[in-house]
């Protein structure tokens, strides 16, 4: 072999040895940056894990928080129709005591020219007794305005009541005891309306007991205290027949 054979040899070697030594630098050097690119990429692979964790963490926590508002709310409700309830019980039972209360409150009445106070049930109770009488039912209308009288002995009704009572019972031929109630009224309000036909009352009673003395005495009675009343003009009549 020439000398400038063997020295194009050397240099081949040379520069071949260059070359795969740049080769070999730059192979080392890619594989550096693609670990280090997958180092990075493992690292944000894990930051998006712990992202995502703490993301279904806080979505967790929203959804309690939700739940927790919801059962909140389901119990608010549940007191607010609770209050709602116990106000309309509340309002419920002050209407029935308004109405108990009206109940007890008297009532104006002017009947046969007497005027006075009166509480709706014993309105109610004499309008009641005095309905059966006009109805001509005269036992039951006896024993209602008897239970009337005794209930309300103070009543502004009484002299009304004992007069019908007293024509109850002459309609059932208690004369007597008619009598005694038709006194009691005249008693009891002298100057009533109905006092003049009570005192008459007494003498037809007196007439149906056989008692004509009774009888002539009360129905000149009834001529000196109500003179001129359509119960007198009846009682002379009466009286006239009598002699």
């Amino acid at each position: 072999m020439s000398m400038v054979t063997a020295g194009h040899s050397i240099r081949a070697i040379v520069l071949a040895a260059g070359c795969l030594t740049a080769l070999q630098a730059h192979a080392l050097f890619g594989d550096d940056e693609a670990r280090k690119a997958i180092l990075e990429l493992r690292d944000q692979v894990t930051q998006l894990r712990q992202d995502n964790q703490a993301l279904r963490r806080s979505l967790l926590d929203l959804q309690s928080q939700i739940d927790q508002t919801r059962g909140d709310v389901a119990s608010l409700r549940g007191q607010s129709e609770q209050t709602q309830r116990g106000v309309t019980d509340l309002q419920r039972s002050q209407q029935d005591w308004g109405n108990r209360l009206k109940q007890l409150e008297p009532t104006a009445i002017n009947l046969d020219g007497l005027q006075f106070s009166a509480s709706p049930t014993e309105q109610h109770d004499y309008d009641a007794a005095f309905a059966t009488f006009r109805g001509g039912d005269f036992n039951a209308a006896q024993s209602a305005l008897t239970d009337f009288v005794q209930q309300y002995p103070r009543s502004g009704y009484l002299p009304s009541a004992l007069f019908w009572l007293g024509n109850a019972q002459y309609a059932t031929k208690s004369y007597q005891e008619a009598i005694n109630n038709f006194r009691k009224q005249l008693s009891l309000a002298p100057q009533h309306t109905r006092a003049a036909d009570a005192m008459l009352a007494i003498a037809n009673c007196q007439v149906e007991l056989k008692d004509t003395k009774g009888a002539r005495a009360t129905l000149e009675e009834l001529g000196r205290k109500y003179p001129g009343t359509d119960a007198d003009r009846a009682g002379k009549e009466r009286l006239a027949r009598l002699k």
